[in-house]
């Protein structure tokens, strides 16, 4: 009689976790895997992040392996995983009870859904090999698809407090990252798959977790896989609480300004010993706009005294009010001897340019220091880091300090003086800055009821102000020279803004007026269509042709104009043609 071998315990082993054969063991991933090469920096991120003692959320199991080897050799108190393929959880199971673990490792057959009002289960696409399965059928393969329940992912974070999470969920990390609370989650360890979602899908993944305050961590991270740990220095910055509303003096620190004109860059403030200073970042709708520099290979300059931080210098007005005016709150009542505000260009070419206007506002503030702006890296004996109290996205409506700081300092000692009814225009602006179609029509209407024709950019800040001071009433078309009346505002003043393109700027404007005026702007969003340069073009250079009777018809109930005799007549196709001339084109209506 032929006794049979008995079948091996397992064909494969990595990290000392041992795998029992199963129909997903092929020959050449046993091999990978004794070669820790399957899901190698995955395993190795995951090792590097997990302390003992820790809770760990997987979000997607695969072979179980990955978790298994986190919970063997991580000695975390307690590992959670989800696996959403059926197929799958024998196979897991079995792997768990061969290495001891299946009292450590809770297996769920679940989806686990962060967004809000998910259903009872989910379609889910299985493939004759187990790689690849996914929510989402992403090319042209055979799928079985199975219905497979889901759970909460705000009831598992509420309850089980992760500390870790590994996430392998082909193509679901980001709707899942899109609702997900991350917060008490100290490490993450994802990995991304564009070919379900595009560069642009995997880029807004990894936004996501930057604004949330997650870094790579050096070593364990490439294009596809990140092992990233929380700093809350890194975290975007909130208006309620959070580094936004704190300040750090550095000594010998490093100022790094931009080589590259990009929309992201890399500038800011090093310490002395070259750590990066992330509460030096400039942020824009919870996404880094400045990021760590390197450091300067060649001796630099050292400048003596003490200087606050200002960050990025812009010379457009908007962006310089908003975001490069968002650390000068730290000099409303300090005691301390500033010599100076030091910033760095938004565009490398522009050097140590400093306009009028940006030293005019720092007076304003009632401080007599200059601006300086650093072209070249340059060390700073001692250099004051303000938070960023103000900016575009959620930082609009400012920390209580920048707005105490405004509130209290800025243009205090200016009088009113101008008419009582303004329209604030953009007609006088170069052509290509977002005009407005119609506008001289709408001036000459607008005279006609005792509204004064203001052009901002042909004064200075001090005339401004003063004369925004003293309207009631103000109509302005939708730009810049809002963000500084809304400086200066008073609750009794009234204020329609006309909206000149579509954007999310408006609200911006009207969340600014709320949170410094106590004034609810009328938005007076009044266009027959938006007409943009031939070919792509950003929305920035839209202009928008103003539906005059509609525009006289809300401003009249809004009680800025009395009530029409006549109705002002609409824009003639010929005038509008002559204004723009043959290279513009209609903005396709969405479907």
């Amino acid at each position: 009689m032929t006794v049979q071998p008995s079948p091996p315990a397992f064909v494969a082993e990595c990290h000392g976790v041992k795998v029992p054969d199963s129909p997903m063991m092929t020959p050449q991933r046993a091999e990978r895997i004794n070669a820790a090469q399957y899901e190698g920096q995955e395993i190795a991120g995951a090792l590097a992040v997990i302390k003992t003692g820790d809770k760990v959320l997987e979000m997607g199991a695969g072979l179980g392996l990955v978790g298994a080897i986190a919970a063997k050799n991580g000695q975390p108190s307690q590992v959670m995983s989800f696996e959403a393929n059926p197929n799958l959880i024998e196979h897991i199971e079995a792997l768990y009870k061969l290495n001891g673990l299946s009292g450590l490792i809770t297996l769920r057959n679940e989806v686990l859904i962060s967004a809000p009002d998910a259903p009872a289960t989910m379609p889910f696409h299985v493939r004759n090999s187990y790689l690849g399965s996914s929510l989402i059928d992403t090319d042209k393969r055979a799928t079985t698809q199975v219905d497979v329940p889901t759970a909460s992912y705000t009831q598992v974070h509420e309850t089980f407090q992760p500390d870790v999470i590994l996430m392998d969920i082909e193509g679901g990390e980001l709707e899942f990252l899109r609702h997900a609370s991350l917060e008490g989650v100290r490490a993450i360890v994802v990995e991304f798959h564009p070919e379900a979602y595009g560069k642009k899908g995997m880029r807004e993944c990894k936004s996501i977790l930057e604004a949330a305050g997650f870094t790579k961590v050096e070593g364990y991270c490439t294009r596809h896989v990140w092992t990233c740990i929380f700093d809350a220095s890194r975290r975007a910055p909130a208006p309620a609480s959070g580094w936004s509303r704190e300040q750090q003096t550095l000594s010998g620190a490093i100022v790094v300004p931009p080589t590259e004109q990009t929309l992201v860059q890399a500038a800011g403030v090093l310490h002395a010993d070259g750590r990066y200073c992330a509460t030096g970042a400039l942020w824009r709708n919870r996404r880094a706009l400045t990021t760590q520099p390197p450091m300067p290979e060649k001796p630099v300059q050292t400048r003596k005294g003490t200087w606050l931080w200002g960050g990025v210098l812009w010379i457009h007005f908007g962006h310089f009010l908003v975001e490069s005016a968002a650390r000068l709150w730290a000099l409303h009542g300090t005691e301390q001897q500033i010599d100076g505000i030091l910033f760095v260009p938004k565009r490398p070419r522009n050097g140590s340019e400093v306009a009028e206007f940006q030293q005019e506002f720092i007076n304003l503030l009632g401080h007599d220091i200059p601006i300086v702006c650093a072209a070249e890296p340059e060390i700073v004996e001692r250099l004051i880091v303000p938070g960023q109290g103000f900016g575009l996205g959620p930082m609009i409506e400012a920390t209580p300090e920048f707005r105490a700081a405004v509130a209290a300092d800025f243009a205090k000692d200016i009088a009113a003086d101008g008419p009582k009814k303004l329209y604030v225009s953009r007609s006088k602006l170069p052509s290509g800055r977002g005009n407005l179609i119609g506008e001289p029509e709408l001036e000459a209407q607008l005279e006609t009821q005792g509204y004064t024709i203001y052009h901002p950019e042909k004064h200075g800040l001090t005339s401004q102000i003063a004369t925004y001071k003293a309207a009631k009433k103000i109509i302005a078309a939708e730009g810049s020279a809002l963000h500084l009346l809304a400086m200066v505002a008073q609750p009794e003043q009234e204020v329609a803004i006309i909206v000149r393109r579509p954007s999310s700027a408006t609200r911006q404007i009207e969340i600014h007026f709320e949170a410094f005026a106590g004034i609810t702007p009328h938005t007076m969003s009044h266009l027959t269509r938006s007409w943009k340069p031939l070919g792509p073009a950003k929305s920035r250079l839209w202009m928008g042709e103003l539906d005059m009777p509609a525009l006289q018809t809300a401003l009249a109930a809004a009680k800025f104009i009395t009530k029409p005799k006549e109705k002002w007549p609409a824009l003639e196709e010929a005038q509008v043609r002559k204004v723009l001339g043959a290279k513009f084109e209609v903005v396709p209506a969405k479907s």
